[in-house]
């Protein structure tokens, strides 16, 4: 019986767990220890200055989206008059733990106290890198935003928080405002513990705007672009997503579950080559690759397949990208 969630089987469901078509994830713990004793680990820097960046706006209108790099997978998506966060994270470690686990090495690239009002977060799944229950319930002190999420996670948050929760199965909506939120199948896993293994879903999430559409990957391994295929089938159109590219070292332990830059370019042509953010790098080391990598490569991939660099970014914290 799954501690998160309680519902009736599906094709994703056996009643306990989650599970998608695909393997991503759940090698055990065997392999994980020999990439723990085996692995080559790049060294990172200890410590990141950011560069000083003007505040976002208090809100952005109309079609006009706004895109702000808070760090690692946390951005504030402005736009349509609402401010979206996606798994925001402020938290100085993605871990259960105050003294162990990744540490950032960067500063959130908004402070909590500098950011406008926030109407709406989106969390894509369990992963401490991914929900944070103590920036969770500080988003809600502040703000009282809806929180949308996946299945089962909403169990998690409520423990830490009072929160105005929608959890989601793969393909359904919910509406808030001008906007519609649909939750999106990827190739992922979960768990907080070494025992709850994908007892909550995960998810993408489009944002369909009045006007545009918005596909947040919170974190996917490409899998043979299965994914991307369903939901291009599904919405015809993707015009933004954000896109992660990195901790994906080494691969024949992170395949799975996290794309490489130059898988990620794959996911960019499978979508018709929207206007992408690629995240999920350069704040916490979870895995073997050096810290610029990620960055590096993407502008390696994309130079080979004659993509234009201005239309598929990677953004420091706190910087913005206005579309």
């Amino acid at each position: 019986m799954s501690r998160y969630y309680s519902g009736p089987p599906s094709d994703h469901f056996d009643g306990e767990r989650f599970f998608g078509p695909k393997r991503s994830g759940g090698k055990g713990m065997l392999p994980l220890l020999k990439w723990q004793l085996l692995g080559t680990r790049a060294k990172w820097p200890r410590w990141i200055e950011n560069a000083p960046q003007p505040p976002p706006p208090e809100r952005v209108s109309g079609d006009t989206i706004r895109l702000t790099m808070i760090g690692h997978v946390s951005v504030l998506i402005q736009t349509a008059g609402l401010n979206i966060l996606t798994d925001p994270v402020w938290a100085d470690r993605a871990s259960p733990f105050q003294v162990a686990g990744p540490k950032r090495v960067r500063a959130p690239g908004v402070a909590l106290d500098a950011l406008p009002p926030i109407d709406l977060v989106l969390v894509s799944h369990n992963h401490y890198d991914h929900l944070d229950t103590a920036t969770l319930a500080e988003l809600v002190r502040r703000f009282d935003p809806e929180i949308v999420t996946p299945l089962g996670n909403g169990t998690i948050i409520r423990k830490s928080a009072a929160a105005r929760i929608v959890e989601l199965d793969w393909d359904e909506k919910v509406a808030h405002g001008p906007l519609v939120i649909e939750a999106e199948p990827v190739n992922h896993w979960s768990a907080r513990w070494s025992n709850d293994r994908n007892e909550a879903l995960w998810a993408g999430m489009t944002i369909h705007a009045p006007n545009r559409r918005i596909f947040f990957n919170g974190d996917s391994g490409y899998a043979e672009g299965w994914w991307v295929d369903r939901l291009m089938a599904k919405h015809g159109t993707i015009d933004v997503s954000l896109c992660p590219i990195g901790a994906y070292a080494p691969r024949w332990f992170m395949a799975d579950a996290h794309m490489d830059p130059d898988e990620a370019v794959q996911v960019y042509k499978g979508m018709g080559g929207p206007m992408t953010l690629g995240f999920h790098w350069g704040v916490f080391q979870l895995t073997d690759e050096p810290i610029d990598e990620p960055r590096e490569r993407l502008t390696a991939a994309l130079s080979r397949e004659g993509i234009d660099p201005a239309r598929f970014r990677t953004l420091s914290p706190g910087e913005s990208w206005e579309l």
